[in-house]
């Protein structure tokens, strides 16, 4: 049999929550790259004699290089083996699989996409925040932190601001200063209800909720970091109220709900 790539969303932590077809194919595979934020869980599934092979990264540090991990991908779909590539939340969000596919299309390599949940649904989810809603949310967007301190993103935070009901921030924790004086800026009010939930689905789950002016605050007193979800609008007030996950509590923090 021909050597084929599997692009992998593992989902967002919680190993319950990758998909049966993911699954299957994960424990068919001759070779898995996985990234640092898959539960190590999953891995218990590889069949015997299956190569794991590393491909964490964390900020500013990259174990392996994006063109490395191109690399071996064809390489082993070249020598005849059934590769997967398990990535945290959803391959195509922020995940780098559409460059990874392109790589295996470049050599002619075949391969097969397979979705995860991504954390900018399921984290807010495990919080009791629905990022739509009838009558508080009709549209929402995924961004990325980076996008904060990118001088060609500047004319867009109008749009968010004014034009999304929900915006999802991917890796914005060391960025959130900056996106919140953007979005006030640009005409979000400074009450909007905004909430940082770090390890989104797992048993260590935070969630702090406050307002666009009281966040930074917050965040900083309960020493949030990465991995966390932003999530920003009016959803967010819903948090109290349908909070259904069991958490970690944050000690001596007052939540407030904007």
């Amino acid at each position: 049999m021909g050597g084929k790539v599997y692009l992998i969303g593992a989902g967002p932590g919680d190993p319950d929550l990758i998909t049966v077809k993911g699954l299957r194919c994960l424990q068919k595979a001759d070779v898995i790259l996985y990234d640092r934020l898959v539960n190590p869980e999953l891995l218990q599934h590889a069949k015997e004699g299956a190569q794991l092979v590393y491909c964490g990264k964390l900020p500013h540090y990259h174990t392996m290089k994006q063109e490395t991990i191109n690399h071996f991908l064809v390489k082993y779909a070249k020598n005849g083996y059934q590769v997967v590539r398990l990535k945290g939340g959803d391959p195509f969000v922020f995940g780098r699989g559409g460059e990874e596919a392109e790589e295996c299309a470049r050599h002619d390599i075949p391969f097969e996409i397979i979705p995860g949940i991504t954390a900018g649904i399921a984290a807010p989810t495990y919080a009791g925040i629905p990022v739509t809603h009838r009558s508080l949310s009709k549209s929402f967007a995924f961004i990325t932190g980076h996008q904060a301190g990118d001088v060609e993103a500047e004319h867009q935070w109008f749009h968010l601001a004014n034009g999304v009901d929900t915006i999802c921030v991917y890796m914005g924790v060391s960025h959130l200063s900056s996106i919140v004086k953007q979005l006030i800026e640009h005409g979000k009010s400074p009450q909007t209800p905004i909430a940082l939930i770090q390890w989104g689905t797992l048993s260590d789950q935070r969630t702090v909720v406050g307002t666009l002016e009281t966040i930074d605050l917050l965040v900083s007193e309960a020493r949030i970091s990465n991995p966390s979800m932003i999530v920003i609008g009016e959803v967010v007030r819903l948090h109290k109220k349908l909070s259904w996950f069991h958490e970690e509590i944050v000690p001596n923090l007052p939540v407030v709900h904007g």
